[in-house]
């Protein structure tokens, strides 16, 4: 009884820090973690019967998905896949876990982040971080040395949650790869061409693509006179430019990672630079820069890019951003980021980025890192953010109040009078059998009003009403929902009408 009358009083307390918590309007992640504790808390009480009470939530960093939303990720889903097969992609699939040592080393300071799980069978393995590794490990397990895909599927990272800002535990990622020995450049350009391709066809606003080089980081600080031992986890530092002030990325340069201060003023000096091929040919005729046989190559390259992406009629909306770091080891040449931009406040201002939507870059070692004989197959790649779209998108839903049709139906069978149960079965199996995406309602004897208010609700835009007469002159009353407007349609061509009507209503993001 003790016990009990403890945990009663530890369930009042925290009732009381979550009341509070509340009141304070303090963090919603800090409030969903205590409710959890409350809520386990509650559990372990359980009720005067000594029944169990279970918790009934989803695992932090996960969530469920309403019809609504799902709704609304299967049309950018139709967007992002459409696009990467008019590039010609083909799909493949993955398990959602690995041997831990595929994951192992190949994500720098991020591989903390990697979701280990309990020896099964003898197999120490790890639930995927990402969609790259696993593909490299495709292609050196089955020899293979080119191929363009694309891949759409859940990864999991032990990150500190952000749900509010699409930062989830477990969340889809859109891959495409390019991966072959081709001529320079040409495969990266049309990486960047299809990032373009989906942010315009998703309308979520302006946008700006930054574009960077490994070499050209790696010289620069080289140049600059950073230890090689220090080359990633400056770059990491360097990786945060876009979340913090150049002050605080310099403080832990110098004061946890060790880096002289005039050091990192001199890569201060070349990190804040960004423009477009104009800063490219700049910077092959700086004195550093020009003598590190590394950075020109990655410079050589960039102005051929930027020459390759002219041609594509995109060039507006990339930059050359020497702050881009990319903090994953495995990147080699070319990377990139996407970034929405928000409308500046004041006139003058420069727009600022509110979160990035897609990245990629090249990675040419990775496949060898799998491969026994060290075999490398040049990859470029990039990956759709569509956590953060989808959050984007059901915002601006809500801001709207639109209405989003959850199914697909173009029709309901309904009768206008009793005791048709029979001939609305056969009607709606008819329709079903040629392919047409139809609905009936569960009753006997529905009433016409109700069986149109369903539609209404719905969205469904046609209603085949069948009568005595209708059945008697071999005709359904074909009605339109948005415009009350009836006609009879033969039997035998109903079909053919309701393709040709619902043709009309293409799908839409929001509708």
């Amino acid at each position: 009884m003790a016990d009990r009358a403890a945990l009663e009083e530890a369930v009042r307390l925290q009732g009381e820090r979550v009341r509070g918590l509340k009141l304070q309007k303090a963090g919603a992640e800090l409030i969903e973690e205590e409710v959890s504790k409350l809520l386990k808390l509650k559990a372990e009480l359980g009720s005067d019967e000594g029944k169990q009470k279970f918790v009934l939530k989803t695992p932090k960093g996960t969530r469920d998905y309403s019809p609504r939303q799902m709704a609304v990720r299967e049309k950018v889903f139709d967007v992002i896949i459409s696009c990467f097969k008019r590039h010609g992609a083909e799909v493949i699939d993955t398990p959602v876990f690995e041997l831990k040592e595929t994951l192992t080393g190949k994500y720098g300071e991020d591989s903390k982040l990697i979701y280990d799980l309990k020896d099964q069978g003898g197999e120490l393995l790890a639930l995927r971080y990402d969609l790259t590794v696993p593909f490299a490990r495709y292609l050196a397990m089955n020899k293979l040395t080119n191929i363009k895909r694309y891949h759409i599927a859940k990864v999991y990272r032990r990150d500190n949650p952000a749900m509010t800002r699409g930062r989830y535990r477990e969340f889809y990622q859109c891959d495409f790869d390019i991966a072959g020995q081709f001529d320079p450049m040409i495969p990266d350009a049309e990486c960047l061409k299809i990032i373009c391709e989906i942010l315009s066809a998703l309308q979520l606003g302006d946008f700006l693509i930054k574009v960077n080089d490994r070499r050209i980081l790696d010289g620069m600080f080289n140049v600059c006179g950073v230890p090689d031992s220090k080359f990633r986890t400056i770059c990491s530092s360097v990786d945060k430019l876009d979340k913090m002030s150049w002050e605080d990325v310099k403080n832990e340069m110098v004061e946890e990672k060790g880096l002289a201060s005039e050091v990192a003023d001199l890569i201060g000096a070349y990190v804040k630079q960004h423009g477009g091929v104009s800063l490219v040919e700049q910077l092959l005729q700086d004195p550093k820069l020009s003598q590190n046989k590394l950075a020109l190559e990655g410079l050589g390259d960039l102005k051929l890019l930027f020459e390759y992406l002219t041609l594509f009629g995109i060039t507006e909306k990339i930059t050359f951003d020497l702050s881009l770091a990319r903090g994953l080891d495995y990147y080699t040449g070319v990377i990139y980021e996407a970034v929405l931009l928000q409308t500046p406040t004041r006139q003058g201002e420069e727009p600022l980025g509110v979160g990035s939507v897609a990245a990629g870059g090249r990675y040419d070692g990775l496949v060898g890192m799998f491969d026994p004989k060290g075999r490398k197959v040049p990859c470029v790649g990039l990956s759709i953010g569509v956590e953060r779209i989808f959050s984007i998108v059901e915002q601006r839903m809500e801001a709207s109040e639109e209405k989003v049709r959850t199914t697909e139906t173009q029709v309901l069978v309904a009768a206008a009078q009793k005791k048709l149960l029979e001939e609305r079965l056969k009607l709606v199996a008819e329709l079903w059998d040629r392919g047409i995406k139809a609905e009936l309602l569960y009753k006997k004897n529905p009433k016409l009003l109700t069986q149109l208010q369903y539609c209404e609700e719905t969205g469904i835009p046609l209603v085949a009403i069948i009568g005595e007469q209708e059945l008697k002159d071999g005709v359904v009353k074909l009605r339109s929902v948005a415009s009350r407007e009836e006609v009879d349609i033969r039997k035998e061509n109903l079909v053919e009408e309701i393709r040709r009507r619902t043709s009309q209503y293409p799908p839409h993001l929001l509708n």
